[in-house]
């Protein structure tokens, strides 16, 4: 009986891990429900309750498995098949998804390792001695333990957009993309504080809920939540004043962004390049017809840089003048004789020539480089890239002389990374461009995904970003993180279409920077070592017996 009693409470606590991960994934697209974030991680750490080592990491890691295979779904879209069969989107999306698992069962195994010990313990100590323990420690020292939670959310999160090239996809601040008081935060700490918010909360509070259930009527009950709801009022209150009251810019530039809609399938078809480029100057020519002073065109509209397709580039600005941005495949000699090949944006002017032209630097792993090559050769037939591309070295300013503007352009995901995107805003860079393709992912929730990750690139650096994207979302987001002016064939943003915002521009002069901007990770390295400092002493510590 005790072993069947045992494992009922080990699937029990499973149960309720993989519940935390689909509330995590609840709160992105497709569902975009924000509050549902806030419970998510509170309920992931409380399943493992009692639990160190080897089980508080599995249970952690099971709630993880469940969020990425839930959320990450749309990988499977990938118009990549063997036999009929989408084999390696589905290897992509259980393998990614499990490597994104390992940093939530890290989570919940640092959490539980620091927490003050327990005097007892063993096979036989039950759940509700476990809860009894965990009220028996002071409220001051769990307030304490709530915060060095955020903070290793906060410092895995960091690690995760960084280690093997990084993979900063839904961040957990992201959840909250539409509530604009609580995100300008971002400005000083980036999306980093917004998520370290998130998991404080849901920690204190559902601590606070277990004491609710075990003693309703323990003194001093709200202590350990009182903190983090007084650090919410704060954030709000300076967020409300920040996000209001905008002032109208003194001046604009008119820019055209085209959305072409071309699918996957046809990008890769060599037969079709004449055929979707056209498509793309046959929207162009609508667009400019409205007389924009930019014209954007996302990543992979032009099928190559050959005389031909150059010669139609110069007819198209000769009659209706204006400047042109585009994303194409670019490659320069090596000393060794081979050439490097890029993923590259170039800036042309009104008469048609180059001008200037930056690289891509942060590549997709499987999409644009294959890691691990030389000691790993089957890992190519696993995607339908050949050699890869080269990563760029440098971001780029894109100088449009006669407006007095200037912006830089981040490549397909790199506007995703926060430090990426911090890397292209100068002092006199007015707005950042995106050009992405997100035809590889058919009509999902990625499109989505990316524009909420992405719009707090915008609020971090205080410049606006314009998203142009070959089949949604393509828009433009404010400074202070409003999507504005998305593009629509009919009642859906994947259509074919364009859309001309008006984008305002900086006082001439420098801009003053934000906290982020200037600083940079500052909070989210301020984590990584309060969580080091914390975590040190704790491995020293007598190991204790595992409970179920």
């Amino acid at each position: 009986m005790k072993n069947s009693a045992t494992s009922s409470a080990a699937l029990g606590r499973y149960g309720l891990a993989a519940l935390a991960g689909l509330l995590l994934s609840a709160g992105f697209a497709p569902w975009e429900v924000a509050g549902a974030a806030w419970a998510g991680p509170g309920l992931m750490l409380l399943c493992a309750l009692g639990q160190r080592g080897g089980r508080a990491f599995r249970l952690g890691f099971v709630g993880g498995f469940v969020h990425f295979l839930s959320s990450l779904y749309w990988l499977l879209a990938m118009p990549f098949t063997w036999l009929g069969i989408p084999l390696a989107p589905a290897l992509a999306w259980i393998a990614l998804s499990a490597y994104c698992a390992l940093y939530t069962g890290l989570w919940v195994w640092f959490c539980w390792k620091i927490f003050p010990p327990r005097e007892s313990g063993g096979p036989e100590f039950s759940l509700v001695a476990q809860v009894d323990q965990f009220l028996s420690v002071a409220w001051l020292r769990r307030a304490g333990w709530a915060i060095l939670c955020a903070a290793a959310w906060t410092a895995l999160e960091l690690a995760r957009g960084r280690v093997l090239s990084g993979f900063p996809w839904n961040f957990l601040g992201a959840t909250q993309y539409t509530l604009l008081p609580l995100i300008q935060i971002a400005s000083i700490t980036g999306v980093y504080g917004v998520s370290f918010m998130i998991v404080w909360f849901s920690v204190a509070v559902g601590g606070v809920m277990l004491i609710l259930a075990r003693r309703p009527s323990t003194p001093s009950i709200w202590g350990q939540a009182a903190l983090p709801l007084l650090t919410l009022c704060w954030i709000l209150a300076y967020g409300m004043t920040k996000s209001w009251g905008i002032p109208v810019p003194s001046r604009e530039i008119k820019v055209a962004l085209i959305q072409p809609s071309i699918p996957q399938t046809l990008i890769w078809d060599a037969k079709e390049n004449a055929a979707r480029f056209q498509q793309v100057l046959a929207l162009s020519e609508k667009a400019l017809a409205t007389k924009p002073q930019l014209l954007l065109w996302p990543e992979s509209a032009v099928p190559d840089l050959g005389l031909e397709n150059e010669q139609a580039i110069q007819h198209l600005l000769a009659s209706r003048p204006a400047w042109l941005i585009f994303s194409g495949d670019s490659a320069e000699p090596l000393p060794s004789g081979k050439n490097a090949d890029f993923n590259s944006a170039f800036l042309v002017n009104p008469a048609g020539m180059a001008e200037a032209v930056y690289h891509k630097r942060r590549l997709v792993i499987f999409g644009e480089y294959v890691p691990l090559l030389r000691w790993l050769p089957f890992l190519k037939w696993l995607t339908p890239i050949s050699d890869g591309f080269t990563p760029g070295e440098r971001a780029v300013q894109f100088n449009l002389t006669n407006l007095s503007a200037k912006t830089s352009v981040l490549i397909c995901f790199e506007d995703m990374f926060p430090q990426e995107a911090r890397d292209h805003v100068e002092e006199d860079t007015d707005f950042l461009i995106n050009l992405t393709n997100d035809g590889w992912f058919g009509q999902g929730p990625e499109q989505k995904q990316q524009a909420a990750c992405a719009l707090f690139r915008a609020v971090e650096n205080g410049v606006p970003l314009v998203r142009c994207c070959n089949n949604g979302l393509t828009c433009w987001i404010d400074a202070q993180g409003r999507i504005r002016e998305i593009e629509r064939a009919g009642n859906s943003i994947y259509g074919p279409g364009f859309i001309t915002p008006q984008i305002p521009l900086r006082e001439l002069g420098p801009r003053s920077p934000t906290i982020y901007n200037r600083y940079g990770d500052w909070f989210g390295w301020s984590c990584c070592a309060l969580c080091g400092l914390y975590l040190i002493p704790t491995l020293r510590r007598p190991g204790v017996a595992e409970t179920t």
